[in-house]
C-alpha cells in the first residue's frame, strides 16, 4: 500500500523534473542530465519522464533529450490569467533599459527562489549575461532575490537561512552572516547590490516589486559591468530602480484582481 510520504516523494520528484527540463529550454537535456540536475536515481527519472510523455507534460526529441510538452503551455496560458505580470511590466523594464544603458530584468518569487521573466537589453555595449529568461536563483542570490528577500518579516528571513547553505555552491560570501549584511544594508538604502559575487566584474542592482498583500512578489534589477556601477552612479541606478519598482507596485496594486 503507498504511503502519504511515499505519494509527496513521487510528487517531489516531477516537480524536480519538470523543474529542472524548464531550465534548459528551449535545447532539451537527457535523462542522465536532468537525473543529475535533480538528483534522483537514472532509472527513476527516465520512468517518471516517460509517463509524464504520456500525459503531455513533457516532449522527447529524435536526440533523446526531454523538453516541456504542450501540456504546461496550455496550463501555463491558463495560469498566467493570474500571475503573469510580463505584459504590464514591459514598458517600465524597457524605459529602465534605455534611460540607464544597462541590461534591466523582471523576475519573480517562486517559494525560495526567483525566476527571471522579462529581460530587456541596454544600449551600452559591454554587458553581463549573468541573467537570462527563465533562469532561476536562490533568495540572496543576485539582486533580485536579496531585494526580496530583505523586504521579509525577519522572522521569514531567520527561517531561510536556517534551512538553506548556500555555501557548497555560491561560496563563503553566501554564508548566512554575509546575506544578513545585505540584506541590512538593502534594507537602509532600500535597494539590493550584488558586487560582482557570480560573475566577477559583474554588478546587479534590484528593488522589490510588491503585491497587494504588501509582499514582495517580485523585483526589478539592472546589470552590467562593475565600471558602470561606481558610487554615485549606483546611487543613481539605485533611485531609478526605487522609482520604476514603485511605478510598477501602484500600477499592479490597480489591475483587476
Amino acid at each position: 500500500m503507498t504511503t502519504p510520504d511515499a505519494n509527496a516523494s513521487v510528487i517531489d520528484k516531477i516537480c524536480s523534473l519538470l523543474r529542472a527540463a524548464g531550465s534548459e529550454e528551449p535545447s532539451g537535456a537527457s535523462t542522465t542530465a536532468l537525473a543529475r540536475a535533480t538528483g534522483i536515481a537514472r532509472p527513476t527519472a527516465h520512468r517518471l519522464l516517460a509517463s509524464l510523455a504520456d500525459q503531455g507534460f513533457v516532449d522527447r526529441d529524435a536526440t533523446g533529450n526531454w523538453s516541456l510538452g504542450p501540456e504546461i503551455y496550455l496550463l501555463g496560458s491558463m495560469a498566467a490569467l493570474r500571475y503573469d505580470i510580463t505584459d504590464q511590466a514591459r514598458k517600465i523594464v524597457q524605459a529602465l533599459a534605455t534611460e540607464s544603458g544597462e541590461s534591466a530584468f523582471l523576475s519573480a518569487r517562486r517559494g525560495a527562489e526567483t525566476v527571471c521573466l522579462l529581460r530587456v537589453e541596454g544600449s551600452f555595449p559591454l554587458r553581463s549575461h549573468v541573467l537570462y529568461e527563465g533562469i532561476r536563483l536562490p533568495l540572496g542570490v543576485a539582486s533580485a532575490g536579496l531585494a526580496i528577500l530583505a523586504h521579509l518579516p525577519d522572522r521569514e528571513v531567520d527561517e531561510y537561512l536556517g534551512d538553506v547553505d548556500l555555501v557548497p555552491e555560491w561560496g563563503e560570501t553566501h554564508s548566512a552572516t554575509a546575506i544578513r549584511h545585505r540584506v541590512g544594508h538593502t534594507r537602509t538604502t532600500g535597494f539590493a547590490v550584488n558586487p560582482g559575487l557570480l560573475v566577477e566584474g559583474s554588478w546587479g542592482l534590484g528593488a522589490a516589486v510588491f503585491d497587494r498583500a504588501g509582499g514582495p512578489a517580485w523585483a526589478l534589477s539592472l546589470t552590467g559591468v562593475e565600471t558602470r556601477f561606481r558610487d554615485d552612479r549606483r546611487r543613481e541606478l539605485g533611485k531609478m530602480l526605487l522609482d520604476a519598482a514603485h511605478r510598477l507596485t501602484v500600477q499592479l496594486g490597480a489591475r483587476p484582481a
